[in-house]
């Protein structure tokens, strides 16, 4: 017990102090930003390898947490933070040394099993998208938006406000929309076969990534250590592992590796902007999955799917001038219904927080 007691009284003494309101809003505002990018970039540059002659599933679904090595940089830089907290601090040289990682075993293990779950929704994603026009992908994959409230309302007791039922009805509706064009999109190259695979693997990702998120809070709810940003990244960074070493695994059995140059020579780009789409693709994936866990940790899981279902039409507008894929008047009302759904969710969770803040303010004002 006294050991445990020591340990726990250093971790707090390292650990950064609790975020105030402005620094939450200030990262939450980064992570919103980090999935924005990523999320209207990494389908599109996934979409131009498979349509300039790209064929590897394995490879593609691996490009999507590849860029885990990224979370490196600002981990080291709170690692430096920290220890140069702990030196300008009274009686540091009898402090014992600063620690590398706050991640726990028990935690380590719940995250490696994570990131297994995350590689089969980035291979059933990457293996859809090969079949699917980027407008269709997008569409099948805001589904994951209902299968997200579902999945966090049983896990983690997330509770529906009529605000936030209006936001997940509107954005249903808009994919609804976005639907009825659906018929005239399979590429020339794919049979009928293939794209209809295409939209059974695409929702398959659609629900592995709607359970996938409500873990990811289950998690921090059960964890027993205190969750802050820099854990948070140790997290993201042990899922983006496993993640890699899950598709790595296909990657071998499916011989991806020796087909790259081949593929690369072949590339309608060219070598060069062949490996360049290859790079960026993994740099932008990784701005979305860690800007959705962030999302998770400064607020919660139901904002992380509404906000990927709301950049979904934005999605749609690069599609259309990347892309040349029509914009229809359904893609409009989309559009339009996905900003209306953000819109009603953001102002729920401003009147939620004022009810909160005037209750607290009840309670205080009460006498002893």
């Amino acid at each position: 017990m006294d050991v445990e007691g020591q340990d726990l009284d250093r971790q707090n003494k390292e650990a950064p102090p609790q975020m105030n309101k402005g620094l939450r809003r200030a990262l939450t505002a980064v992570n919103c930003a980090l999935m924005a990018i990523g999320n209207a970039g990494g389908p599109l540059l996934l979409r131009l390898y498979f349509q300039s002659g790209g064929r590897r599933q394995w490879l593609s679904g691996w490009l999507e947490t590849s860029g885990w090595p990224i979370i490196l940089l600002p981990l080291l830089v709170s690692y430096l933070h920290r220890r140069r907290r702990l030196i300008l601090g009274p009686g540091h040289r009898h402090q014992p040394p600063t620690k590398l990682f706050f991640i726990t075993w028990p935690l380590f293990l719940y995250c490696a099993a994570l990131g297994r779950l995350l590689g089969l929704d980035d291979f059933l994603y990457a293996y859809g998208l090969s079949f699917l026009p980027v407008s269709t992908s997008a569409l099948l994959i805001s589904a994951q938006l209902v299968f997200t409230a579902f999945f966090a309302f049983v896990l983690v007791k997330q509770k529906f406000t009529p605000y936030s039922i209006n936001s997940v009805v509107l954005l249903t509706v808009g994919a609804v929309m976005l639907g009825l064009h659906v018929s005239s999109d399979r590429p020339n190259n794919v049979t009928r076969g293939e794209y209809y695979m295409g939209f059974v693997l695409t929702l398959g990702a659609a629900a592995v990534y709607g359970l996938f998120l409500p873990l990811v809070e289950l998690t921090y709810t059960k964890a027993k250590q205190a969750i802050t940003d820099t854990l948070v990244m140790e997290m993201q960074m042990v899922m983006g592992f496993f993640a890699t070493a899950f598709c790595t695994v296909g990657m071998l059995v499916n011989k991806d590796f020796q087909a790259i140059p081949r593929e690369a020579e072949h590339h309608e780009q060219g070598e060069f902007r062949y490996y360049v789409v290859l790079v960026w693709c993994a740099i932008l994936w990784q701005f979305l999955f860690l800007g959705t866990v962030g999302v998770i940790f400064c607020v919660n899981t139901l904002l992380a799917g509404v906000l990927i279902a709301v950049f979904i039409p934005v999605t749609e507008v690069f599609a259309v001038i990347f892309f040349k894929e029509k914009f229809g008047s359904e893609k409009g009302v989309a559009l339009a219904l996905s900003l209306w759904g953000l819109a009603s969710y953001s102002y729920g969770e401003y009147r939620e927080g004022k009810r909160s803040q005037n209750m607290a303010a009840d309670l205080s004002n009460q006498p002893v």
